[in-house]
């Protein structure tokens, strides 16, 4: 009997190990992985324009080092404890020390940084009124370590906003952590309108008052700019992209400035002349710039010769391909460029030019010329039969970043041969634009003292085939 007792007890001592170890095996979700970083941005005007942030911790291991990734607003932040303490904290070089045990963060961001109203900075904030341009980067306290499954939420009160993203039906935007790293353009307040291109759809947000354009006009412009993408690529790149208008007090140029900010999906701003007219639209070539910058990948690390030049480059075939101007003008555009591009280069390599972070003439124009070069090598070795477009096409199905090497070898493919490494180290060896006169030459691309002519030559066939073919060979 004792025998069956012990046996007994060890048969039930063996069931509890096993039981325990089969619960050791399941990992168990700590309650703070379950909950998001939550963050509340309510925009207010009083006293003056500025967002008030709240930055809700998940307990109990909270990042203990959050930033501000473009410092320079927020003073101060507010830490509050579970028993309801504060203790101010004091951002150095944008980076803030949570204490342990913080479960709420308060700060405030003014987006009118000038005495007397009318803030101009991109980035910091600028509009004027209820309508606010800022960038998400610089009002939004971020952890110091972002990692790709940090789950986030963002609500928005006192303001209609714009962000790069859809909120649900509760207006509770879901984010992920690589959001809080590429957070866009944002907007609060002003107008809306849309513009359509096939399928996809710009969201717009008119932030100021113009003196001479309406709302339609303003969206109108943008369509046209949407339509001429799709002259580059098959269709426009991304279902749906945010726009930002901004007006410039005092100036009359359609287009004064944009950029791209790689959200996902990328949000784009555009700073326009308060006293523009939509006359003036048809020259305006800044909307398409930023436009044709969605149809490549961001490359990592970054190349800026590479992504502006192809956006330079596309920027007058596109307009000449939709017909807004003529292939004389287009090349007259081209050939203009790249006469500034040649002087900021001098004499350098374009290795030494594409160096020179803040030469902006030699930096797009050395870039838009190796992407002309590139088009029509591509063009050659494949009889006509592949362009620089479809290298496009392929990289959109690899997703949306992309390196140098990787665009390289998506050239090599289209092509069918390797091209691309033997092409650029003979430019980067080279002094920029050593090459273009008889590239020119060989197109029909003749610079005379009145302007470009275009003219019968052996590649002139081919030229046609970059700008549309819009215009006839002068044969004198």
């Amino acid at each position: 009997m004792d025998a069956l007792k012990t046996m007994a007890a060890r048969a039930g001592l063996l069931w509890l190990v096993l039981t325990l170890g089969a619960c050791a095996s399941v990992p168990v979700t700590p309650p703070w992985e379950d909950l998001p970083l939550r963050y509340n941005v309510t925009y207010t005007h009083d006293p003056s324009p500025r967002l008030n942030v709240e930055v809700v911790l998940p307990p109990p291991l909270a990042p203990r080092l959050f930033l501000f990734r473009q410092p320079g607003r927020a003073s101060s932040v507010v830490a509050t404890f579970g028993n309801g303490s504060r203790v101010e904290l004091f951002p150095r070089n944008g980076q803030v020390s949570v204490p342990e045990g913080a479960r709420v963060l308060r700060y405030h961001h003014p987006l009118d940084s000038s005495p007397g109203g009318g803030g101009r900075h991109l980035f910091g904030g600028m509009g004027e009124g209820d309508a606010w341009h800022v960038a998400g980067k610089a009002y939004l306290l971020t952890p110091g370590r972002v990692t790709p499954d940090l789950r986030v939420e963002l609500t928005v009160s006192g303001a209609d906003a714009l962000l790069p993203w859809k909120p649900d039906a509760r207006g509770v935007y879901h984010l992920r952590g690589e959001d809080l790293i590429d957070a866009g353009f944002h907007a609060f307040g002003g107008r809306r309108c849309e513009a359509r291109v096939g399928a996809s759809v710009l969201e717009v947000a008119l932030l100021g008052r113009f003196t001479h354009l309406s709302d339609a006009e303003l969206c109108a412009w943008l369509e046209q700019a949407g339509r001429e993408v799709v002259t580059v690529r098959k269709a426009f790149p991304f279902p749906r992209v945010t726009v930002r208008i901004v007006p410039v007090p005092g100036d009359d140029a359609p287009g004064v400035f944009g950029m791209v900010q790689w959200s996902s999906p990328p949000s784009i701003s555009i700073l326009v002349g308060q006293d523009a007219t939509a006359a003036s639209f048809a020259k305006d070539w800044v909307a398409i710039h930023e436009l044709l910058h969605l149809t490549h990948p961001t490359l990592m690390p970054r190349v800026a010769w590479l992504t502006e030049g192809l956006a330079t480059y596309y920027t007058e075939l596109a307009r000449a391909r939709s017909g807004r101007q003529t292939s004389q003008r287009a090349w007259q555009e081209l050939t203009e460029g790249f006469a500034r591009g040649q002087a900021a280069a001098g004499s350098r390599t374009m290795e030494e030019v594409v160096a020179e972070e803040r030469n902006f003439q030699g930096i797009y124009w050395t870039g838009a010329f190796f992407a002309l070069h590139l088009d029509v090598e591509l063009r050659r070795v494949t009889h006509g039969r592949a362009r620089l477009e479809d290298v496009l096409e392929l990289l959109a199905t690899r997703g949306p970043t992309a390196s140098l090497e990787g665009f390289g070898a998506a050239v090599d493919t289209v092509a069918g041969q390797p091209l691309f490494d033997a092409l650029l180290a003979r430019h980067l060896q080279r002094p920029a634009f050593s090459e273009l006169a008889p590239l020119l030459e060989n197109l029909g691309v003749r610079i005379d003292p009145g302007g470009v002519k275009l003219h019968a030559a052996p590649g002139s066939g081919l030229r046609e085939a970059l700008d549309g073919g819009r215009t006839p060979d002068d044969a004198g």
